[in-house]
This record gives C-alpha cells, structure tokens and sequence, in this order.
C-alpha cells in the first residue's frame, strides 16, 4: 500500500467527506471511490459506512486509521533522517602546518570539527612554518597553523590558540660552542648561530641580538623548519632559536639545552590562518565553528 493513498484515506478518515478529499487530492469522485475500495480489499473489511447523506469510520476504519497514522508518521521520520544525512558536510579541507604542530596543536583541533563532520576529508601538507601564511596567501591551502607575523594584512583573518615561549638552544656535546658559553663575557658575535630562513622566529632573533649591541651575528647555518634547527644544534653545530614546543617534542632534546640569557626574546601567538575571503565557505566556517 503507498503512501499517497494512505494520506487520502487519513484526509478522509478526519473529514468524513467524498468531495472535499476529491478536491484536496486534485482526483475524481470515482477514483477517490475506487482507491477507498482497493484499500477495503486489502484490509478485507469495510472501513466507511456511507449512505446518501453521512460517511461514518467502522471499527475497522478507526483501527486501520491509527495504523495509517503510524506508517506516514514513521515514513516522515525516515525521510527526515536521509534529507539529514544527504545535508551532511562533505568535501575537502587543506591545512598546513609544521611537523611539530600536526600533533602538538592539531589533534585536539580536529577532533571535533571530524567527530561533526565526518564526510569532510582532511588533507595535510606540513612544511616550514614560516611559510604557512604564504601558503593561505596564494590559496595553495585552505587554512593554516600559523604565527602571527607582526604586521598582519586585512585580507588575512587570525584565530589565535596559543602563545608560543621562544628559547635559544646549545648542544650539551663537548664542542666549540660549549666552550664559547662558558666563558664569563659570552663572545654572542663569534657564537655560530643556526637561523631559520625566514618568518618570525627569525625576526625576534634579530631583535634581540640588535639589543646586546655586539655587531653582526655570525650565521653558521638558515635551515627551512625549527625542527631542522634543533638537530644542528644537536650535532654541535653553533646555537639556536627556537620555539619551546618543537624543542619538548623533538627526539633529540636530551642533547640541548635551554640558555637562560634569551629570556629577553618575545614569544609569538599561535593561531589557525585563512583569508577573510574563505571564511564564509562552508567547510572552513564549520572548521571554526567547532574549534570555538
């Protein structure tokens, strides 16, 4: 039995009348009759008591009209449940980030938003972290795992998450460097320093060595990522800036350590990057949504 005709049966069952049913279901008098007669036949019981002037429910017509209200309650509810399920968010979201981000700042971040929409598919690059607004500027990515650069433009929008402490590193190995720090007057402008290529580690680096008033640092080495930079260091290559999270997650931070003369340097706010422009897709703004 379908559903239409279980809707005309409920219309006519609460009205009680041929003709206005007719109407309301755009069928002929005949045809109201005859769909009335095949739902009688399938039941095997009349279900109206009709004569020239009233139409009246049998005691099979009350009872199979609970049973009808039941089945197209049930249908509008499995209906409702497969529009839902086809409006589910689907599609892709790129992020980029550090090595050290995709699981210090990540996981909690996405937990959510996949817990709320499971159907989005996240794709990951992960790479210097310096390069992670350039990565939203030319829309390689949608969103990004970023510092925030001291100068910030309008087309950008910034969710801060954390603030990042910076610290500078230096191997413990016996080595050159290590002898260089011990000494009473740190000579800073012969120390071989390890620097990032570029973004704002670098640039607080630069700040700060300005400050001591000693000339010219003495770059030993620009790597691409902080995580490279506490590997060098490591090796005993020269000193290091770096922020505190990638040297507490890296696998050799047993063989540097922390230097207390750069307590001076700034740390940097952490947050999720995109232009104000893809805001408003729907992936991203679901993206946002959870992580609020």
């Amino acid at each position: 039995m379908d559903t239409k005709s279980l809707k005309i049966f409920q219309h006519l069952a609460s009205n009680l009348h041929f003709a206005k049913t007719a109407e309301a279901f755009h069928v002929s008098a005949s045809t109201l009759s005859r769909i009335v007669q095949r739902i009688e036949a399938e039941v095997g019981s009349d279900l109206f008591l009709r004569d020239n002037r009233t139409v009246v429910l049998t005691p099979a017509g009350k009872q199979f009209l609970m049973f009808a209200e039941q089945q197209l309650e049930q249908w509008h509810l499995l209906k409702l449940s497969l529009e839902q399920e086809q409006a589910q968010l689907s599609g892709v979201l790129h992020i980029y980030c550090s090595v050290t981000a995709a699981y210090s700042h990540l996981p909690p971040l996405l937990e959510r938003f996949r817990q709320q929409h499971p159907l989005v598919e996240i794709m990951l690059t992960t790479g210097d972290a310096a390069d992670a607004v350039d990565q939203v500027q030319q829309q390689s990515v949608d969103l990004a795992i970023a510092a925030r650069p001291e100068s910030l433009s309008r087309q950008f929008y910034f969710h801060p998450i954390a603030e990042i402490p910076m610290t500078m590193i230096a191997p413990t190995m016996a080595c050159a460097v290590q002898q260089q720090l011990k000494q009473t007057d740190i000579p800073w402008q012969d120390i071989p320093i390890i620097l990032p290529e570029h973004g704002p580690a670098r640039k607080r680096f630069e700040h700060w060595f300005r400050r001591k008033n000693v000339g010219k640092p003495n770059i030993y080495a620009t790597v691409s990522g902080h995580e490279a930079i506490v590997s060098m260091v490591a090796l005993g290559c020269g000193v290091g800036v770096s922020p505190k999270v990638v040297v507490d997650n890296s696998p050799v931070q047993d063989r540097v350590i922390s230097l207390t003369s750069a307590d001076e340097i700034a740390p940097f706010e952490l947050g999720i990057c995109c232009l104000n422009q893809q805001k408003s897709a729907p992936i991203v703004t679901a993206f946002f949504d959870a992580i609020s």
